[in-house]
This record gives C-alpha cells, sequence and structure tokens, in this order.
C-alpha cells in the first residue's frame, strides 16, 4: 500500500498525539512532549509531561522554572513542576506491572540527562526522536556506553 508509515513514523505520531495532553509547554515548539514504550509492535505504555497527580499544572499555576548553566556556558530555564513524559511513561508501566524491559522508547524530543539514566536503567534497549535535545551530550554518553541505539524520525537538523 502506498505511502503507509514505517512503524517508527507511526510511533512517532502516536507520541505527538500523546504530547497533546501535556500540560507543561516547554518542549520543542512550546508544545508539550509525549512518549510512548513499545515492544514487539506492541504499545507497553505512553506518558507526557505533566505535574505530580494531583498537583497543579503548569497550564492552571505556571512554570516553576530553575536555571541552568551548561558546560558550554549557555544559560537555559528549565521548568521543574513537571515530570517528563520518559519518566511518567516508565512510572505507568510500572504501576500497572508492565515489564518495559527491551522495548523502544518513541519521544517527541530526546531525553535529558536525567530521563536518559532513567531509560537505561528501565532495560529500554532503543530510542527513538523527532528533535534532538539541546543539551544532549550526557544523555547520548549513557546510551552510547550501554549500547543503546538512537535514531531520528526527522532530520534533527530540523528539529
Amino acid at each position: 500500500m502506498a505511502g503507509r508509515l514505517s512503524w517508527d513514523d507511526y510511533f512517532l505520531e502516536l507520541c505527538e498525539k500523546v504530547a497533546e495532553r501535556s500540560t507543561c509547554d516547554r518542549g520543542p515548539g512550546g508544545k508539550g512532549v509525549g512518549c510512548v514504550l513499545v515492544r514487539d509492535r506492541q504499545i507497553l505504555a505512553t506518558g507526557y509531561a505533566g505535574s505530580l497527580p494531583g498537583m497543579m499544572h503548569c497550564s492552571e499555576e505556571g512554570h516553576t522554572l530553575r536555571r541552568v548553566t551548561y558546560e558550554d556556558g549557555v544559560t537555559r530555564e528549565h521548568c521543574c513542576r513537571t515530570v517528563h513524559a520518559e519518566a511518567n511513561a516508565v512510572a505507568q508501566a510500572a504501576r500497572r506491572g508492565v515489564a518495559i524491559e527491551g522495548a523502544t522508547a518513541y519521544v517527541t524530543m530526546a531525553p535529558c540527562d536525567a530521563c536518559a539514566k532513567l531509560l537505561v536503567s528501565a532495560g529500554i534497549c532503543r530510542v527513538v526522536s523527532n528533535a534532538p535535545y539541546h543539551a544532549q551530550g550526557a544523555s547520548f554518553a549513557a546510551f552510547l556506553g550501554c549500547n543503546i541505539v538512537v535514531e531520528y524520525g526527522e532530520d534533527p537538523e530540523e528539529g
């Protein structure tokens, strides 16, 4: 069938839909971030950027920003109110007793350092992303050091 999506593109498009549930808009392009965990072409769990259950969301209360200066001297602000999409997906799987070892993490934006460590520890074996993370050096060092494949669904220069 002409024009049929590849599996990677299919799951990346689902990530975009999951991201629409985000309550923090600090992701790429002012949109939220979504994550879909998949093994054997089956969705295991999803997650989006949002506050802890029962807590006020950025969309209601505003962002709780923290300034971070990176090794290259660039300073950026990060929202500390939210739980990242990857962490929410891993937590959802844990709450439901779903094993995610050997799964692929599809994400709208490549994971930050903390989420990369979490995904490695959870046994994720592959990461597919629509866009790079601005400070991805540490993230990719963790993935590379643990032999985890990282791929982009689109040209990372366009993300």
